[in-house]
């Protein structure tokens, strides 16, 4: 008989080289840089998430934010399917901007963030009943606004639902009121949106590392490598409302070059601390700590620096490369069916995240992301 041990050895040798090949993240998708291979990646994420049932209620601001990014998708899909599924969730929710469960209260920006779809879906439908739920609740919150502390006290029982009091907040609540100041000719929304905005960045922003803390709990907090903690989906929410925001606002506004600088001051930061594989990770300061990659903060950053160099804010050889890496890793965490990986779930602060996490927010961003790079390419910028 003939000495088996070679053939066990060369055996195992290439079973050792497959298990490593079989680790290394295998792309389902083209990633280069054409129209026609960024709108496969997006179709087949949208189409997998039309297919998968909410977990969330429909006016929920996990969906609002998919909403957001899927009503981009559809202005350049080419087919009113997207247009028209949106339509019927809104109508599912009687057009309301306000779970009729929930318990936040009639301030909390999550319960109304669904009102930027609205905006959007009256855009193009011209059906005014699509924005006068939305519009009578932020009437009724001008009417008696909110005076309450931004200190964030979380409890199981409480939530300080009265003011913009986490960062997340800046991209639930004044896309909508700038949104509606467009849309209605307004001042009055644009007004009470400075104003609440201003109030949370005095008091989230950190004029040092042009980043925002969650809330004020993380004001003297510190990650495992004693730097502040800066959560990466946080910050992400921030940076992706501002160009909403700066959209928005109508031409000689006085209080443009506000937010245009702390935009640009973000930007910059954010730039610095991409990871070499193209991601950003849940903590922005301590990757160290949570090594895998983050989707929707990068899908939110990877929109918001497209955003920005078209339509001439950033500069293209600054920010492009980190467009470009930022996209082909994203596109390496989209599973064959569409479904986008490395999600972190629902939170406030850094966590660790997996390749099986999904959440429609990190979709909506995703989708965000893409169609802004579309734009890159038929502008000739890519």
């Amino acid at each position: 008989m003939k000495n088996p041990k070679p053939i066990l050895l060369f055996l195992l040798i290439l079973t050792f080289f497959s298990s490593c090949s079989n680790n290394k993240p295998v792309a389902s998708f083209r990633d280069d840089l054409t129209v026609s291979d960024v709108k496969n990646v997006l179709k087949a994420i949208a189409d997998w998430q039309i297919k998968t049932p909410l977990t969330h209620h429909t006016a929920d601001w996990t969906n609002a934010a998919l909403y957001a990014g899927m009503v981009q998708w559809a202005g350049i899909a080419g087919d009113d399917t997207y247009y028209e599924w949106l339509k019927g969730k809104a109508e599912l929710n009687a057009w309301s901007d306000k779970k009729p469960d929930t318990p936040l209260g009639r301030y909390h920006a999550d319960d109304y963030c669904v009102g930027q779809t609205y905006i959007e879906l009256y855009r193009k439908y011209k059906d005014i009943k699509m924005i006068e739920p939305v519009r009578a609740h932020l009437d009724s919150i001008l009417q008696d606004p909110a005076t309450g502390s931004l200190e964030f006290t979380y409890t199981d029982t409480y939530w300080p639902t009265e003011r913009w009091a986490w960062c997340d907040a800046l991209f639930m609540g004044p896309t909508v009121w700038t949104k509606m100041a467009n849309v209605t000719g307004e001042k009055k929304y644009l007004d009470f949106m400075f104003q609440e905005f201003q109030l949370t960045t005095d008091y989230l922003y950190d004029k040092e590392e042009y980043l925002y803390y969650r809330d004020s709990r993380y004001f003297t907090m510190k990650e495992a490598n004693g730097k502040k903690v800066f959560w990466g989906r946080g910050n992400g929410w921030v940076f992706a409302g501002l160009p909403v925001i700066l959209t928005e606002l109508p031409a000689g506004y006085e209080n443009k070059e506000y937010f245009v600088k702390i935009y640009k001051d973000m930007a910059a930061k954010i730039l610095s601390l991409q990871s070499a594989d193209g991601f950003w990770h849940a903590s922005l300061l301590d990757p160290a700590s949570y090594p895998n990659p983050e989707m929707s903060a990068t899908a939110f950053f990877v929109y918001g620096f497209a955003w920005g160099i078209n339509n001439g804010y950033l500069d293209k050889e600054t920010y492009l490369p980190a467009i470009i890496k930022g996209w082909k890793s994203m596109v390496t965490n989209v599973g064959p069916d569409g479904k986008v990986g490395f999600i972190q779930p629902i939170g406030a602060d850094p966590k660790a995240v997996t390749k099986d996490m999904t959440e429609v927010y990190g979709v909506g961003g995703f989708l965000m992301a893409g169609t802004e790079i579309t734009k890159l390419i038929n502008n000739g910028i890519l």
